[in-house]
């Protein structure tokens, strides 16, 4: 089950993700919840436990949209899948601090809030 939270900084949505991203509900609500939240989006996957063929294909389905991507933080797990299907050299990826260097403490956000799959679908 994948868990999203919202964090808005400075115009910035930070998408902080928890479980998995894998087929099933977990990569249409991630694809809908960026959607949602504008052009700009910052992926925290320092929660994410596991990505497969489905987690990645929303990637870059977001990303071939024209959806700038800045992933931040990818557990080891992810960070091997985005290095075996060469995305990482596609991706932008941060650690953590360079992000708050750029945005600012990613730790104490402002206006958060949590998605269930209903709230994130697209319309």
């Amino acid at each position: 089950m994948l868990t999203l939270t919202v964090h808005n900084l400075a115009g910035t949505v930070v998408l902080r993700c928890q479980g998995r991203i894998v087929r099933g509900e977990e990569s249409p609500l991630l694809c809908a919840a960026v959607q949602h939240y504008g052009r700009n989006i910052v992926l925290d996957l320092g929660g994410v436990s596991a990505i497969d063929a489905a987690g990645i294909g929303a990637l870059v389905s977001l990303q071939a949209a024209g959806l700038y991507l800045r992933l931040l933080n990818p557990t080891d797990s992810v960070r091997s899948v985005l290095r075996l299907t060469g995305l990482e050299s596609i991706l932008e990826i941060h650690e953590r601090q360079v992000v708050e260097e750029i945005l600012g403490p990613v730790e104490i956000l402002p206006e958060s809030s949590s998605l269930s799959p209903e709230q994130a679908r697209v319309p």
